[in-house]
Formats: structure tokens, C-alpha cells, sequence
């Protein structure tokens, strides 16, 4: 999955210039350029680490959609060798995400994070979501079409008027796309003096659109709130990091809002947080 796109979406939504950002990170906006446009790799793991606490998201998150490894981990494997051991042991009987969230649970009930060391509060996306504002199956020719319709369910929670708020939503994505690869789009968009609030829009077929993988759309979401809050980061980082995991297939199996909620809270309560959504999973997530 394309690194630099989500970089680029978190950025612009916390308000920083690429280069404001460049100048609190000491390296040159040429190079942070460059990542965001997918020309070179993802930086370094310390520099990631850094890139995060100026986007106020939670280190591993971004970590995790870079593929890099924390500092922590290394520094611990050095203070602990038989940790290495441990992980070699896990790669070698190659636990799979159901094995590794056993792992994790057992670590958390036998060992629980000491107190002021959580990794931040989970993402709710079902939270911020809606079944009025989950539009499933839809049929259109263009993007534009979707924000109109994703807009105009999306208004009234925010005491906003539809046309104006598509409005701003075409003329952001005239700006930049909001395609993060994998079939997903996330558009956000700031309005002062109401909760984080989102819209989702899954289409029958694919939507042609310029994207960084070149996948065509198959779903849409539009976040909406006040630019204080890092709600949307959190949620767009979430998003990127479950469409690199086939979320978009999951959801075009959606026949229903209800069954788009369930998919996502399977997602957010973690069984399907490190595997693919593979097929069957979303009846699953529904029964």
C-alpha cells in the first residue's frame, strides 16, 4: 500500500504545510516531497516516530503502515536477547493473526501496560458513523457524484448545509486526491464547533479514478469535525491501514448500513486487526 498518500492526507489535516512539517522534522521539504509522492521509501523508524508525535497519531499506527519496526523493539531485543528468541520461535511456527492476538491477549491479561504508557484510545469509526449516513451499493459516474450524496446525509448531523458542504469536498479533492490505494478514498473536511462526525458510500462497481495503486473505488468515506480535534487522523490512519487488508472487499459484501457497522466493529474489537478480511469474514462480524 502506498505510504506517501496517507502521509500527505494525515499533514493537510492537521494543518501543517509540508514546509512546517519539514522544518520541525530538520530534513528538506524535496525529500518529504518525495515520500509523499511514493518516489522514495518510507523513512526511518526514528523518523517516523517523530513524523507522529507532530501529527499527534500514535507511534506504532504509523509504524505499522510503513512496515518499519519501533526503536523500542530494538532496544529491548538488545537489553533482552531471549526476546529475540521469542520472536524467532513466533516466525518460525509462523502464527498467523488469530495466534497472535491470543499472544497479545494473554500478554495483556498476565502483564497489563503500566499506567500513563497506553498506545492512545482505540478508533471508533462505528462511533462517528451512522446507518443513515452509510449509503451501500451505490451506482454514479464520478467522484463528485458520490460527495453529493454523502454530503447531503452527512449535513444534518452537523448543522451544515449539503450543497455547501460538497461543495467543499470537490474543491479539497481538486487540491488532492483523496485515494489512499486499496479501492478506499477518505476526504475530510473541517467544521468548527461540531463532533467528529463521517459518511460512507459503497459502489456497486468500481469508480475509474486517479488512485496510487490504480485500484478503481469501491468505497468512500467522508470524516467531518473541527480541525483541534486528531479523531480524523486516527480514524484516517485506521482506514489506510484496514485497506491494505482488503477492507474495500469486505465492505462490497455489505448488503446493508447494518451489515457496513458490523464489518468495521469486527475490524475495531481487533479479531481481524493483523490478517486479511478474507471471505466470509464480514457474515462472521454480522452473526
Amino acid at each position: 500500500m502506498p505510504f506517501g498518500t496517507t502521509l500527505r492526507l494525515l499533514r493537510l489535516d492537521s494543518g501543517l504545510s509540508l514546509r512546517d512539517l519539514a522544518r520541525r522534522l530538520s530534513v528538506s521539504g524535496t525529500y518529504l516531497s518525495r515520500v509523499e509522492n511514493g518516489l522514495d521509501s518510507a523513512p526511518t523508524p526514528a523518523r517516523l516516530c517523530a513524523i507522529a508525535r507532530e501529527l499527534q497519531v500514535p507511534e506504532p499506527l504509523l509504524l505499522g503502515l510503513a512496515h518499519q519496526v519501533s526503536p523500542l523493539v530494538f532496544d529491548y531485543v538488545r537489553q533482552e536477547p531471549e526476546a529475540a528468541a521469542l520472536f524467532l520461535e513466533m516466525a518460525d511456527r509462523r502464527l498467523g493473526p488469530a495466534e497472535l492476538l491470543e499472544v497479545r491477549n494473554f500478554i495483556d491479561a498476565r502483564f497489563p501496560r503500566p499506567s500513563g504508557r497506553e498506545l492512545g484510545a482505540p478508533m471508533r469509526l462505528t462511533d462517528m458513523l451512522a446507518l443513515d449516513r452509510i449509503v451501500v451499493g451505490m451506482t454514479c459516474s464520478s467522484l463528485d457524484d458520490v460527495f453529493d450524496v454523502a454530503a447531503g446525509r452527512l449535513a444534518p448531523a452537523l448543522g451544515a448545509q449539503g450543497p455547501a458542504l460538497s461543495s467543499a469536498l470537490k474543491a479539497r479533492e481538486r487540491e488532492v486526491s483523496s485515494a489512499i490505494g486499496g479501492g478506499m478514498a477518505v476526504s475530510c473536511v473541517h467544521l468548527e464547533g461540531s463532533a467528529s462526525k463521517a459518511a460512507m458510500v459503497t459502489l456497486a462497481e468500481g469508480l475509474s479514478h486517479d488512485t496510487p495503486d490504480r485500484s478503481p473505488l469501491r468505497a468512500v468515506v467522508v470524516l467531518a469535525g473541527p480541525r483541534s480535534s486528531a479523531e480524523r487522523r486516527l480514524c484516517l490512519l485506521h482506514l489506510a491501514r484496514w485497506a491494505a487488508r482488503g477492507l474495500s472487499a469486505g465492505l462490497a459484501r455489505a448488503a446493508s448500513p447494518k451489515d457496513v457497522l458490523a464489518c468495521l466493529a469486527t475490524l475495531e474489537a481487533g479479531s481481524l486487526e493483523a490478517g486479511s478480511l478474507e471471505a466470509g469474514s464480514l457474515e462472521a462480524a454480522s452473526s
